[in-house]
């Protein structure tokens, strides 16, 4: 028990720390919703996470592909508090705003801004919806089956670990499926709006040969 207690603390520190941020973005950005300031405190979290987890795995070590189960490092410990901090303010201002809907909202994060802004039916949206399928299909389902197939094959983590892997993977492929279905109604509507101005374009220069004669 008096083990878990410097934990907590760390992790209620963190905690703070996002709500500090989250009131600074509301105070900076009166002139936006509440959602905006929350948006980018999740951006500040995916981006500060993404590096601190490159650096643990690259660098720092140990690599998780061939020390599956060893023990967490302090580094480690310190990343998995300022998450644990961040995923429960986000879970409170979910819950208080009722936000939440059948997928997590910040995995539509960049759309979200690029819909705020009316950017989104543009290049730019197109760009964004291209990179989130390739990067989640290579890391989420890729990278994610080959550190679960290490997990699974080493003898050090224990069995209710191996479980937990296997369902975030299978998580993982609910939103596969999800996305999937999106990139299809996407292309379609697309391939469809170029077929429109294909048969336009067409019906145009008809007209124009027809009343020169």
């Amino acid at each position: 028990m008096l083990m878990l207690f410097p934990l907590a603390l760390r992790v209620a520190c963190s905690l703070l720390a996002w709500l500090a941020l989250y009131a600074w973005f509301c105070h900076r950005y009166k002139h936006r919703n509440y959602e905006w300031s929350c948006r980018l405190v999740t951006l500040t979290h995916g981006i500060l996470a993404t590096c601190l987890s490159a650096y643990i795995g690259f660098i720092d070590g140990p690599w998780p592909m061939s020390h599956p189960g060893s023990p967490n490092t302090a580094l480690q410990v310190h990343v998995l508090c300022l998450s644990l901090g961040y995923f429960l303010f986000d879970l409170c201002w979910c819950v208080y705003f009722q936000t939440e809907g059948a997928l997590m909202l910040a995995h539509h994060l960049a759309r979200w801004f690029l819909k705020e802004m009316g950017c989104y039916h543009s290049l730019t949206g197109d760009v964004v919806d291209f990179f989130f399928v390739v990067l989640f299909t290579g890391v989420r389902i890729g990278v994610g089956a080959w550190l679960m197939y290490c997990e699974l094959a080493s003898p050090k983590p224990r069995w209710y670990i191996k479980l937990g892997g296997v369902i975030m993977y299978a998580v993982s492929w609910v939103f596969m499926v999800s996305i999937c279905r999106f990139a299809r109604r996407k292309s379609m509507k697309k391939y469809h709006a170029w077929r429109s101005r294909r048969s336009d374009e067409l019906y145009l220069k008809t007209n124009g040969h027809l009343k020169n004669h």
